[in-house]
């Protein structure tokens, strides 16, 4: 048995941090599922692919060149296309709202799916997404979902942009965040939700800290 721990929700809830912290905690591997898709966004963006081109997104799904690592200063993951340092550009609205689209499309999925399910090695796997404990690792022992209010989210987008140097306000913010969540979670494939034995934790008033204890308690328990 391969132990899974997955942390599904959507964006602003802190799954990446948490995910990061407990992976290296735990010494197991990281998938940031997430980050396949701004990653294909990214490379979408950069080769100028029409995402009508179904046949064009999936040779290039195939064929991404992408790895993840941990920073031991930050604890953060670092994620590397094609052995270049893509972190920051996979946060910018613009690849996060492609990458939104890009998910919406099922034979898109089926094949990132294939790609998913390989992370998962000894001696373990923390997952962060969106459907990771409902399809991919549905047979994960150890699920978890993070909320928090749509308003604390955008703040913490907000502020996440900004620490990015990049621009912007709490009325577009919020809007963003609210489309994205529309999207998510009335998608034919895969739509978000929490898995019906995941554990539900409202991020809304607490810290990353107390987050990742009630993760890790989980866990160990």
């Amino acid at each position: 048995m391969i132990p899974v721990l997955t942390i599904d929700g959507p964006s602003g809830v802190g799954k990446g941090t948490v995910a990061s912290v407990i992976a290296n905690n735990l010494n197991w591997h990281i998938l940031d599922s997430g980050a396949i898709y701004r990653s294909l966004a990214l490379a979408v963006t950069i080769k100028n692919i029409s995402l009508d081109n179904l046949d064009k997104l999936l040779e290039l799904s195939s064929e991404l060149d992408l790895r993840f690592e941990t920073n031991n200063k930050t604890k953060h993951l670092n994620i590397y296309l094609d052995n270049v340092e893509v972190s920051a550009q996979l946060r910018t609205e613009k690849i996060a709202a492609i990458a939104s689209k890009l998910a919406m499309i099922g034979p898109l999925r089926d094949s990132l799916l294939i790609r998913q399910k390989k992370f998962k090695m000894l001696p373990g796997l923390v997952a962060d997404g969106r459907d990771m404990g409902t399809v991919v690792f549905s047979d994960a022992p150890f699920k978890v979902f993070l909320t928090a209010n749509v308003e604390e989210r955008a703040k913490r987008r907000l502020k996440q942009l900004h620490e990015q140097g990049i621009t912007g306000n709490i009325s577009q913010t919020l809007d963003e965040v609210k489309k994205r969540d529309e999207r998510d979670v009335s998608r034919k494939h895969s739509p978000l939700k929490p898995a019906k034995d995941a554990l539900i934790i409202d991020t809304s008033d607490l810290d990353i800290n107390e987050v990742i204890a009630k993760v890790m308690a989980l866990v160990k328990a």
